[in-house]
């Protein structure tokens, strides 16, 4: 065989690897399409559900709920975001299944089975920050920036009686839904953080006593994101920071417990060097 035909031939699982891929992003794409589609049809009901929150809020003030179009095109960019947003949920599933499907046969049985679980916690704990950021962060929130309106007020003088400005929320329903989807997709990409590490620790890129050698860079960077991925509200900042930093912490355990089934394997295997790999993973606990 010459030279050339060995290229041709080393070439030709790239090409179906590369048409493989094609697939399953041309099926990913349909599902989110279709999810859209689906979302846009029921937009109204979705967007009633979103703004339970601020209606809570303003009921609570005894003050109806009512969201304003400022421009004329903005109820039918509303419809797209809840649209995409739908679209991203309902069509989550099939892609995970489509992302899966595509690694699955590079890896070994064993691989798949520790790769499996991942790839169902990541959804999970998705929907779980998104409901703790609809449920928990949205009214502490509003409430706390509905509380800087104030009734007008007539003051009098020696010039006689003058009306004072009163301040009442008249909001945009682009701008309140853009608010509270930056709150639900925030919350849900951070409680990735354990996902991400656990598998990061599984794969040996990251470990227990790195982890914890790191909190006081961990502090810094989740303060950032909370400054970041929240609006100028100290309280949203600081649950989001005593969240991650939690679920930080619940990281450091996980992949110390990783590490000890690894370790665990290895003995049991005879494969396990005291001299090469230190004294176990035991040794990332803090030592008294």
């Amino acid at each position: 065989m010459s030279k050339s035909d060995e290229i041709e031939d080393s070439s030709a699982p790239l090409i179906e690897h590369l048409a493989e891929l094609r697939t399953r992003l041309i099926r990913s794409v349909l599902a989110f399409i279709v999810g859209m589609i689906i979302s846009f049809t029921v937009w109204n009901p979705l967007f009633n559900f979103l703004t339970l929150p601020l209606c809570d809020a303003l009921a609570a003030r005894d003050q109806s709920c009512d969201l304003q179009f400022i421009a004329l095109e903005e109820g039918f960019f509303v419809a797209i975001s809840i649209s995409l947003l739908g679209g991203l949920i309902i069509g989550f599933p099939i892609i995970s299944y489509q992302l899966w499907r595509f690694v699955a046969p590079g890896l070994y049985k064993s691989e798949q089975g520790a790769f499996f679980p991942f790839l169902v916690a990541s959804p999970f704990m998705f929907f779980l920050g998104a409901a703790f950021a609809y449920y928990v962060i949205t009214p502490l929130a509003f409430g706390f920036f509905l509380g800087f309106q104030q009734p007008g007020t007539v003051m009098s003088g020696t010039d006689g009686s003058t009306q004072a400005a009163g301040i009442l929320f008249q909001g945009s329903a682009k701008a309140y839904l853009s608010l509270t989807i930056k709150f639900i997709v925030a919350f849900g990409l951070c409680f990735q953080l354990p996902v991400l590490l656990t598998l990061m620790g599984k794969a040996g890129l990251v470990s227990a006593r790195g982890l914890r050698g790191t909190r006081k860079y961990a502090v810094v960077g989740i303060l950032i994101v909370a400054a970041l991925a929240t609006p100028p509200d100290v309280i949203s900042q600081v649950i989001l920071f005593v969240v991650v930093y939690g679920l930080y912490e619940v990281s450091i355990q996980l992949v110390a417990r990783v590490e000890r089934k690894r370790e665990a394997k290895l003995r049991a295997e005879g494969l396990w060097d005291d001299d090469l790999h230190g004294d176990g993973a035991m040794d990332d606990e803090p030592k008294s």
